[in-house]
Protein backbone atom coordinates (compact mmCIF):
# COMPACT_ATOMS: atom_id res chain seq x y z
CA UNK A 1 0.00 0.00 0.00
CA UNK A 2 1.63 3.32 -0.92
CA UNK A 3 1.60 6.52 1.90
CA UNK A 4 -0.25 9.86 0.96
CA UNK A 5 1.71 12.01 -0.82
CA UNK A 6 1.27 15.67 0.31
CA UNK A 7 2.07 16.91 -2.95
CA UNK A 8 -1.53 14.59 -4.74
CA UNK A 9 -3.45 15.81 -1.47
CA UNK A 10 -2.58 19.65 -2.34
CA UNK A 11 -2.76 19.33 -6.14
CA UNK A 12 -6.45 17.83 -5.60
CA UNK A 13 -7.13 21.13 -3.28
CA UNK A 14 -6.25 23.58 -5.67
CA UNK A 15 -7.39 21.95 -8.46
CA UNK A 16 -10.71 21.94 -6.99
CA UNK A 17 -10.19 24.86 -5.65
CA UNK A 18 -9.45 26.97 -8.78
CA UNK A 19 -12.56 24.87 -11.04
CA UNK A 20 -14.60 25.75 -8.39
CA UNK A 21 -14.08 29.50 -7.83
CA UNK A 22 -14.42 29.48 -12.09
CA UNK A 23 -17.53 27.38 -11.67
CA UNK A 24 -18.94 30.33 -8.66
CA UNK A 25 -18.09 32.96 -10.89
CA UNK A 26 -19.62 31.28 -13.85
CA UNK A 27 -22.67 30.61 -11.36
CA UNK A 28 -23.09 34.00 -10.27
CA UNK A 29 -23.51 35.28 -13.83
CA UNK A 30 -26.18 33.32 -14.57
CA UNK A 31 -28.42 33.15 -11.79
CA UNK A 32 -27.43 32.26 -7.98
CA UNK A 33 -24.73 30.35 -5.88
CA UNK A 34 -25.41 27.36 -4.89
CA UNK A 35 -25.14 26.93 -0.85
CA UNK A 36 -22.50 25.98 1.60
CA UNK A 37 -24.37 23.68 3.79
CA UNK A 38 -23.88 24.28 7.27
CA UNK A 39 -23.17 20.61 7.65
CA UNK A 40 -20.43 20.43 5.40
CA UNK A 41 -17.81 21.56 8.40
CA UNK A 42 -19.80 19.62 11.09
CA UNK A 43 -19.15 16.35 9.00
CA UNK A 44 -15.74 16.76 8.46
CA UNK A 45 -14.92 17.27 11.81
CA UNK A 46 -16.52 14.39 12.58
CA UNK A 47 -14.67 12.19 10.16
CA UNK A 48 -11.18 13.96 11.60
CA UNK A 49 -12.51 13.06 14.80
CA UNK A 50 -13.53 9.47 14.26
CA UNK A 51 -9.64 8.94 12.36
CA UNK A 52 -8.25 10.83 15.17
CA UNK A 53 -9.46 8.78 17.76
CA UNK A 54 -8.86 5.40 15.81
CA UNK A 55 -5.13 6.37 15.27
CA UNK A 56 -5.16 6.99 19.26
CA UNK A 57 -6.33 3.71 20.12
CA UNK A 58 -4.63 1.73 17.80
CA UNK A 59 -1.53 3.64 18.74
CA UNK A 60 -2.17 2.72 22.78
CA UNK A 61 -2.46 -1.10 21.45
CA UNK A 62 0.63 -0.69 19.45
CA UNK A 63 2.11 0.02 22.37
CA UNK A 64 0.86 -2.44 24.78
CA UNK A 65 2.21 -5.40 22.55
CA UNK A 66 5.71 -3.87 22.32
CA UNK A 67 5.50 -3.62 25.89
CA UNK A 68 4.25 -7.29 26.25
CA UNK A 69 1.45 -5.72 28.61
CA UNK A 70 0.02 -9.43 29.54
CA UNK A 71 -3.54 -7.71 28.87
CA UNK A 72 -2.46 -6.04 25.81
CA UNK A 73 -5.03 -6.84 23.41
CA UNK A 74 -4.19 -7.47 19.76
CA UNK A 75 -4.89 -5.57 16.71
CA UNK A 76 -5.85 -7.26 13.32
CA UNK A 77 -3.73 -6.72 10.25
CA UNK A 78 -6.60 -6.01 8.46
CA UNK A 79 -8.09 -4.19 10.77
CA UNK A 80 -5.56 -1.58 10.55
CA UNK A 81 -5.38 -1.74 6.44
CA UNK A 82 -9.35 -1.01 6.64
CA UNK A 83 -8.44 1.70 8.64
CA UNK A 84 -4.76 3.11 6.64
CA UNK A 85 -7.68 2.52 3.50
CA UNK A 86 -10.49 4.37 5.20
CA UNK A 87 -8.13 7.32 6.08
CA UNK A 88 -6.30 7.99 2.82
CA UNK A 89 -10.01 7.88 1.16
CA UNK A 90 -10.73 10.25 3.99
CA UNK A 91 -7.88 12.49 2.97
CA UNK A 92 -8.22 12.33 -1.07
CA UNK A 93 -12.38 13.29 -0.45
CA UNK A 94 -10.98 16.04 2.26
CA UNK A 95 -8.67 17.71 -0.35
CA UNK A 96 -11.20 17.62 -3.04
CA UNK A 97 -13.80 19.19 -0.95
CA UNK A 98 -11.83 21.49 0.90
CA UNK A 99 -10.37 22.81 -2.48
CA UNK A 100 -13.81 23.40 -3.56
CA UNK A 101 -15.47 25.21 -0.34
CA UNK A 102 -12.03 26.91 -0.46
CA UNK A 103 -12.52 28.16 -4.28
CA UNK A 104 -16.15 29.08 -3.76
CA UNK A 105 -15.04 31.04 -0.35
CA UNK A 106 -12.38 32.86 -2.00
CA UNK A 107 -14.89 34.15 -4.28
CA UNK A 108 -17.50 35.27 -1.87
CA UNK A 109 -15.13 37.44 -0.25
CA UNK A 110 -16.23 39.72 -2.85
CA UNK A 111 -19.55 39.67 -0.87
CA UNK A 112 -19.01 39.93 2.30
CA UNK A 113 -20.66 43.50 2.86
CA UNK A 114 -23.79 40.79 1.96
CA UNK A 115 -25.24 38.70 5.24
CA UNK A 116 -26.16 36.08 3.41
CA UNK A 117 -22.96 35.24 1.55
CA UNK A 118 -20.50 36.39 4.48
CA UNK A 119 -22.72 33.38 6.07
CA UNK A 120 -21.30 31.29 3.38
CA UNK A 121 -18.48 32.27 3.51
CA UNK A 122 -17.81 31.58 7.03
CA UNK A 123 -19.35 27.87 6.52
CA UNK A 124 -16.35 27.54 3.21
CA UNK A 125 -13.61 28.64 5.54
CA UNK A 126 -14.62 26.30 8.27
CA UNK A 127 -15.24 23.48 5.85
CA UNK A 128 -11.49 23.76 4.59
CA UNK A 129 -10.52 23.96 7.98
CA UNK A 130 -12.35 21.06 8.81
CA UNK A 131 -10.84 19.31 5.51
CA UNK A 132 -7.51 19.61 6.66
CA UNK A 133 -8.07 18.20 10.30
CA UNK A 134 -9.07 15.39 8.11
CA UNK A 135 -6.01 15.18 6.40
CA UNK A 136 -3.80 15.75 8.94
CA UNK A 137 -5.67 12.89 11.25
CA UNK A 138 -5.50 10.67 8.07
CA UNK A 139 -1.84 11.64 7.97
CA UNK A 140 -1.63 10.55 11.74
CA UNK A 141 -3.17 7.33 11.20
CA UNK A 142 -1.14 6.48 8.46
CA UNK A 143 2.14 7.27 10.35
CA UNK A 144 0.79 5.04 13.44
CA UNK A 145 -0.18 2.24 11.61
CA UNK A 146 3.16 2.10 9.58
CA UNK A 147 5.25 -1.26 9.47
CA UNK A 148 8.80 -0.80 10.99
CA UNK A 149 11.30 -1.43 7.77
CA UNK A 150 12.55 -5.13 8.01
CA UNK A 151 16.47 -5.34 7.27
CA UNK A 152 15.90 -8.80 6.02
CA UNK A 153 13.98 -8.03 2.88
CA UNK A 154 15.13 -5.00 2.32
CA UNK A 155 17.77 -6.78 -0.28
CA UNK A 156 14.96 -9.47 -1.49
CA UNK A 157 13.18 -6.69 -3.68
CA UNK A 158 9.86 -6.91 -0.69
CA UNK A 159 10.01 -3.58 -0.08
CA UNK A 160 6.32 -1.82 1.14
CA UNK A 161 7.07 0.66 -1.97
CA UNK A 162 7.30 -2.05 -4.91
Amino acid sequence: MKELRIRVLAGVFVVAGVLSWAGARLWNAVGTLPRVPLAAPIVLALIAVVLLATAVSLRARFKAQRERRPDAKGVDPLMAARAVVFGQASALVAALVAGMYGGTGVFLLEYLDIPARRDQAIYAGFSVLAGIAVIAAAIFLERVCKLPEDDEHNGAGTSPAS
